[in-house]
């Protein structure tokens, strides 16, 4: 058996493919409209007292478009939203989409100095954020920060801000606009059009922007909620960030196509979230294997109304045979699997079934979805015999564009004949199931978010007092992996372990920050004097 899958079954047609062909959409814009036309009574969005229908979410969505065209927003203008999930989120997204634009969703764990150059390098024209991210003014970050080509900013949720107009202010802009510009604009949407522009860091310490298209989108969510099970009329709370691919598309996308209900969650807390599952009948709840261990964990489990849960995917992390059994067995989640994607990958590779048995959830990703190639190679890019450990590499619709205004990352990521390197290491079992062994990139992962060290490394040479620095993942029994900062200080200079966190959580995202420092005479290095990063992993274990 050679060591490439294929998600096309040669036997017969796939129920996903069944599904294209049936709705006939293939711009996110599409998918909305034909919401709008087959499930239009039925609630789409339940956010705190807010109930909204698929038609009331078009309807708003196109004065969202509307104001954006009056904004002199034109087709292919890239919109940046940051903001925590919620209704507002999802008019705005979809309200950038149907007016032909890019949206380009920023990490609200981001701070101004990493906001802005994403916002630059994108080239954003505007930005839709929040003036109160549990109780941040993320606008306020951007402060004396070069944002660019960046015209206006509005306050999408919060408190007024000086200089910056209100959402509803933006919205009593639709008036200017005809409501057939908007039209004409969904119509003149090409299948491969950009839809999102969504950021990934990566191993040059500087993040890159993967263009993901229309019809890849509605493609690859068809054949997720194929192959994960989603139902029209499920209640799916959302807390997965929207900024991610996973609550933008496998969430709010995957709902749309399927007419099930988006049930946002801004902040993951035990308490909120399960009031929540029995009060909205949940039943759909994904989330990175912490979000269950937390349940399970938590003082008050015995208490919790589950009943109505039926689905859970997870994933983005390692997934212990012990909590796919836990999370069948004591949370009553008759379905429950993992998957494997990347951003540029627009979310997903391979998907298990619901059928599959505790071990296949917890030891491999599944197979690969509908219309989607996945190789393992050696180092020289030849393919390995089955069972032998690689890279993987993956081809297909789902794979992004390009890089954004970078061709030479696109080149070095996207072959010639079109195979994305993924960067990690895996195998294909006999049953065609790829099992992910190691990674390739230095990257690792803090309770589902990925970390890049040399992003880290990047922003921590910026510390006064240090004069090299190395990070590595290390494992953690809450979020799975944490980053340990091995740093050597700048001579007559002594900084302590408490200074050089607290500097990090000012300069960078909280899950990026090391958990501890250790203070080195001098890193390990190979004769070219790169650091052994090796040695440094086997002194925290991992």
């Amino acid at each position: 058996m050679p060591s490439i899958c294929s998600g096309s079954p040669s036997h017969r047609k796939s129920r996903a493919v069944r599904s294209e062909e049936a709705i006939a959409v293939w711009t996110i814009p599409g998918a909305l409209r034909r919401a709008e036309s087959e499930f239009g009574d039925s609630e789409a969005i339940v956010d705190g007292s807010a109930r909204v229908t698929f038609a009331e979410l078009a309807n708003r969505a196109e004065v969202a478009a509307r104001s954006l065209v009056a904004s002199g927003v034109a087709p292919g203008d890239r919109v940046a939203i940051w903001a925590p999930n919620g209704l507002e989120w999802i008019v705005a997204s979809f309200g950038i989409y149907l007016a032909g634009a890019v949206l380009v969703p920023l990490n609200t764990r981001f701070r101004g100095a990493e906001a802005g150059y994403i916002l630059r390098t994108c080239g954003a024209r505007l930005l839709l954020g929040t003036t109160d991210c549990l109780g941040t003014d993320l606008l306020s970050l951007l402060d004396g920060v070069d944002t660019g080509s960046v015209t206006e900013t509005v306050v999408l949720s919060g408190p007024p801000s000086a200089g910056r107009d209100s959402w509803n202010g933006f919205l009593g802009r639709a008036a200017e606009v005809d409501p057939r510009t908007v039209h004409d604009r969904e119509s003149a949407l090409g299948r491969g059009a950009p839809s999102d522009i969504i950021f990934t860091s990566g191993t040059t310490g500087s993040p890159k922007g993967a263009v993901l298209t229309h019809d890849a989108s509605v493609r690859t969510y068809l054949a997720w909620s194929d192959r994960v099970g989603l139902r029209r009329g499920d209640r799916y709370l959302i807390v997965y960030p929207f900024f991610h691919t996973a609550g933008l598309k496998s969430g709010v996308l995957a709902c749309v196509l399927l007419g099930a209900t988006i049930i946002p969650e801004s902040v993951f807390d035990v308490g909120t979230v399960m009031k929540k599952v029995a009060e909205e009948r949940v039943t759909v709840l994904p989330g990175p294997p912490t979000v269950f261990q937390s349940i399970l964990d938590h003082p008050d489990f015995e208490t919790f109304d589950m009943s109505g849960l039926r689905l859970s995917v997870t994933g983005a992390a390692v997934v212990p045979v012990e909590i796919v059994r836990a999370m069948r067995n004591d949370l009553g989640i008759a379905t429950v699997v993992t998957g494997y994607g990347l951003t540029e990958t627009t979310g997903t590779v391979s998907m298990c079934r619901h059928d599959d048995p505790p071990e296949v959830v917890a030891e491999t990703v599944g197979r690969p979805i509908e219309g989607v190639e996945v190789r393992i190679v050696d180092e020289n890019g030849k393919r390995v015999a089955a069972g032998e450990q690689g890279e993987i590499e993956v081809r297909g619709f789902n794979v992004m564009k390009e890089y954004f205004s970078d061709p030479e990352a696109t080149a070095a990521a996207i072959s010639s004949d079109g195979w994305l390197h993924t960067g990690d290491v895996g195998c294909v079992d006999d049953s065609g199931n790829i099992r992910i062994t190691d990674r390739k990139k230095d990257m690792f992962i803090v309770g589902g978010f990925n970390v890049y060290p040399a992003e880290v490394e990047k922003i921590m040479q910026g510390h006064p007092s240090l004069s090299q620095v190395a990070v590595v993942g290390m494992p953690d029994q809450r979020l799975g992996e944490v980053g340990v900062g091995f740093v050597v200080a700048r001579s007559g200079t002594r900084p302590t372990e408490d200074e050089v966190i607290s500097w990090c959580r000012a300069n960078m995202a909280n899950y990026k920050v090391p958990r501890e420092i250790r203070f080195v005479e001098s890193l390990p290095l190979n004769p070219s004097g790169k650091v052994l990063k090796f040695v440094l992993r086997d002194q925290v274990g991992r």
